[in-house]
């Protein structure tokens, strides 16, 4: 049985969102990501693990994030990806509203985020 289950790679998404609420996002994902892992973000960044490990640590942190929606898409043996709609809020910002797609595969015996993609949702 695959150990990315949509349980598995939500608690792992609930995880990272616990991070970025604590601003120590960069500490979090230098661990969780692959060595050649690549983030790509909604403004058209797209941040290797090394960026993003040194970079997201003391980031302003989110008040709350809402997970909504999740699917498990399985890509066989030892990777899978959760595609979901976040929305995360910010004191005094607009709320952010994204369509999210981790991709994560079993190395070593444990998941790591290979690639993480970020959608803006339009109205």
């Amino acid at each position: 049985m695959s150990q990315l289950t949509l349980d598995r790679l939500l608690e792992l998404e609930h995880a990272g969102w616990a991070s970025l609420c604590e601003s120590r996002g960069g500490t979090f994902y230098g661990r969780l990501m692959t060595p050649d892992g690549l983030m790509v973000l909604v403004n058209g960044m797209t941040m290797d693990r090394s960026t993003v490990a040194a970079s997201l640590d003391g980031s302003p942190a989110w008040d709350s994030y809402e997970i909504a929606d999740p699917r498990h898409v399985d890509l066989g043996d030892g990777a899978g990806a959760l595609v979901y709609r976040a929305e995360a809020v910010r004191d005094g910002e607009e709320p952010f509203v994204a369509l999210m797609s981790s991709t994560y595969r079993v190395v070593d015996g444990e998941p790591r985020l290979a690639l993480y993609q970020q959608t803006t949702v339009t109205h």
